[in-house]
């Protein structure tokens, strides 16, 4: 299993935590998402996971992956 992580300097809530996670948690290849408020940071792990899918889940959710 890899990790990525994926700043994103708008996440400010819990309700940015849900958004993310839920969009995130539909990419094939996902196992775990973490979101961390205070460091403005979105962990993925799971077994290859698409890069670009994960950057358009959190767009979908109203994010932008920097």
């Amino acid at each position: 299993m890899s990790a990525r992580s994926y700043r994103v300097p708008d996440i400010q809530c819990a309700h940015c935590e849900r958004a993310i996670t839920a969009e995130v948690s539909r990419v094939p290849g996902v196992e775990a998402v973490e979101v961390d408020l205070a460091a403005k940071r979105v962990t993925v792990r799971g077994a290859r996971v698409d890069d670009g899918a994960v950057r358009k889940a959190i767009d979908e959710a109203g994010y932008e992956a920097v």
